[in-house]
């Protein structure tokens, strides 16, 4: 399934007009953020995940991802992608989603939320993206019942600033005895690692979608910058360089879309969506790594400068490739996802993807 490409040009044009990098860079204030928030929202965008029972767009997965993608294209620091997945949780809980910004907490193996008989939160997590910029926290808790959907205020919350390598918001949040405004039990059967996959995902695209603009910016610098008399696109190196940059880009856009792919085919996110969003996560964490390498060393000296907006996507991407699990976790869970299956259909596995 392809995503509706009217979705997708509204969306790109919202930010080219109202998100550009270059001008946000230039800026001191954040008063842009309010006209690109209010536009995303009348553009039905921010819950597009939401079903329209639920007061949201009933997009498609594939709408959404693609939304998700152009989040990175321009590198924007507004929870939009955090939003659609914060929706995308609310919704396998039949909760109706504020219209404001949310975020999700991100579920990992060293904090847990728990939900006590008495319907109170308590627990610690570390490095939730744009805390203290929402309105709403949706987390995955732990109860006696077995997993519930909570949504609570940000102002009822503990909340300690921090940020990653991009400036962007990554905050150390205290649940201490907190009473969800909303919390119901998942309409299907539903367990943390669906929402590490949905996580890991919408990582990847934003990913994807990042290398891609600087791809882009690499090959307009590359035609522009005159040494020894021409263009230095003309050298050799250069186009090598460029031509690696434009095979990790085309590896990381193949691998994302076999993980999207896998999630649309497979809701109850199975044995085949598990090694699609592992490969994917591992495979544009790599391209991301090389990409940002490649792009700094053909801007030279004039990327490293905070005028430049290269920054922004290289920060970006240094920091998204550790969120929702490290290559290096991936790695390991999908390699016990291979060895479960037995050495015959290892190579049926490889081909089939």
């Amino acid at each position: 399934m392809n995503a509706d490409p009217i979705i997708v040009e509204t969306t790109r044009r919202i930010f080219q007009d109202l998100g550009d990098p270059q001008t946000i860079n230039n800026t001191d204030n954040t008063k842009w953020r309010v006209p690109l928030w209010n536009a995303l929202v009348e553009a039905g965008l921010t819950l597009a995940w939401c079903s329209e029972e639920s007061g949201g767009a009933g997009a498609s997965m594939a709408d959404g991802f693609a939304i998700q993608r152009v989040v990175g294209e321009f590198a924007t620091p507004i929870p939009l992608a955090e939003t659609l997945l914060a929706g995308w949780l609310l919704d396998q809980a039949r909760i109706k989603a504020p219209p404001g910004p949310m975020t999700v907490v991100p579920v990992n193996d060293r904090s847990h939320i728990n939900l006590t008989d008495a319907g109170i939160l308590n627990g610690i997590v570390e490095r939730v993206p744009f805390a203290r910029e929402t309105e709403h926290l949706v987390a995955l808790s732990n109860s006696s019942d077995g997993p519930k959907i909570a949504m609570v205020q940000r102002v009822a919350c503990g909340i300690a600033p921090g940020q990653n390598l991009a400036g962007e918001p990554r905050d150390r949040v205290s649940f201490n005895a907190v009473k969800p405004i909303h919390m119901s039990s998942p309409s299907t059967p539903f367990n943390p690692i669906r929402l590490k996959l949905m996580g890991a995902v919408m990582r990847t695209v934003q990913m994807t979608g990042a290398i891609e603009t600087m791809l882009n910016m690499c090959i307009a610098y590359t035609q522009e910058r005159v040494a020894f008399g021409r263009p230095i696109a003309k050298f050799q190196v250069i186009q090598h360089n460029l031509a690696v940059m434009g095979g990790e880009f085309a590896a990381a856009l193949a691998a994302t879309g076999a993980a999207e792919g896998a999630i649309m085919r497979d809701p109850s996110f199975g044995d085949e969506v598990v090694m699609n969003v592992a490969s994917a996560k591992i495979r544009v964490g790599e391209a991301a790594n090389e990409a940002s390498a490649i792009a700094h060393q053909l801007h030279g000296a004039i990327g490293f400068t905070q005028e430049h907006i290269l920054h922004r996507f290289s920060h970006r991407l240094w920091s998204w490739r550790d969120e929702y699990d490290s290559e290096a976790n991936w790695a390991v869970l999908l390699g016990k996802a291979v060895a479960a299956r037995g050495p015959d259909e290892m190579w049926p596995n490889i081909t089939a993807a």
